[in-house]
């Protein structure tokens, strides 16, 4: 997983955090709670089982990337702790949600859930939807 100094000399000034890849998050990441941390132990997989999930979703041909969208925490509690990941995609949001059955996500919003650097271009006819735990 990433240093959360890394995550820290990538924010911008006004605490603006960077989208992660998905190798950059979940590499040997073994912090459960570093992922939706209030559905850890609540019905939420094991963070190995979302990090394949994740890889096959990513791997779709209406899914141009996927990215973890960290929580503003991550600055003042210098750990790095998710809430959401990006799916920039041609799917509709009920099909997004299909591909999350057993996740114990609060479901699929369209857009960044906050300000993020490092978000890669949106193919024309893609959009940005987020799988969000509450």
């Amino acid at each position: 997983m990433i240093a959360v100094e890394d995550v820290i000399g990538r924010a911008r000034p006004e605490g603006v955090l960077p989208l992660l890849t998905l190798a950059e998050f979940f590499a040997d990441n073994t912090v459960e709670d570093s992922l939706a941390p209030n559905q850890w132990g609540y019905g939420r997989p094991p963070l190995a089982d979302l990090a394949a999930d994740l890889a096959r979703i990513a791997d779709r041909p209406d899914v141009a990337w996927v990215r973890v969208q960290l929580h503003p925490e991550t600055l003042d509690l210098e750990e790095v702790l998710a809430e959401a990941v990006a799916v920039c995609t041609s799917a509709d949001a009920a099909n997004c949600e299909s591909w999350t059955v057993g996740w114990e996500s609060s479901g699929v919003v369209i857009g960044l859930i906050d300000d993020y650097s490092d978000v890669p271009p949106v193919p024309a006819g893609m959009a940005i939807r987020s799988i969000v735990w509450d």
